[in-house]
């Protein structure tokens, strides 16, 4: 973060330096080193119209303050994509794009702790996206893409923890995944957990 400039947002009034973004979504968790990323986006609003939606990326380091709704601690680990956050980061954010900035306080606000299971065939392992697909593969209406995210665990037959890698298509899993699904063809949505049957 070393091209830095005051992104323009509304600030807490005795703090000129923190943005807050309330009911933010959780895009994308990664991972690099000992900092995670986690993209949100968000909408402020501006004299009672909505603002187009922000999009930024935190990086978060042990000094990140987790919380649940309750206020109990909660680890970077136990983040998960389609969260509802409320969110204080650094006003001082790079030029990328999307923006990146120092996370002080993440608080979710939903954690999505419903969560549906899917059975079915490996289709392929794309490592590269880090992408799982299962399904019929004559059939584009009954496959589903799966993001692999840092947090996803993934199990053998035996209850051991694999890597990515180790699948192979034509391996039977269940997945269990986030409730929500993307409009593409085929859906996508967000694997916390993989185990082989």
């Amino acid at each position: 973060m070393d091209d830095f400039m005051i992104y323009n947002q509304r600030f807490w009034p005795d703090s000129g330096n923190v943005v807050r973004a309330e009911n933010a979504v959780i895009e994308n968790i990664s991972m690099d080193n000992r900092t995670g990323f986690v993209t949100i986006s968000y909408r402020t609003l501006d004299n009672y119209c909505m603002n187009p939606e922000e999009v930024v990326v935190l990086a978060v380091d042990r000094d990140t303050v987790i919380r649940d709704a309750f206020g109990q601690p909660m680890s970077f680990r136990d983040l998960r994509q389609g969260m509802i956050v409320d969110a204080e980061f650094s006003a001082m954010m790079t030029r990328s794009m999307p923006p990146q900035s120092r996370a002080y306080r993440i608080t979710v606000v939903n954690n999505m702790e419903e969560t549906y299971i899917t059975e079915g065939r490996v289709l392929d392992v794309d490592l590269i996206n880090r992408f799982l697909y299962t399904g019929n593969p004559n059939d584009i209406y009954s496959q589903i893409r799966f993001a692999i995210t840092d947090s996803t665990v993934i199990m053998d037959r035996r209850g051991r923890q694999i890597r990515l890698s180790d699948l192979r298509p034509g391996d039977f899993v269940r997945v269990e995944h986030a409730i929500f699904m993307t409009m593409s063809i085929p859906p996508q949505t967000t694997a916390y957990e993989v185990r082989v049957l």
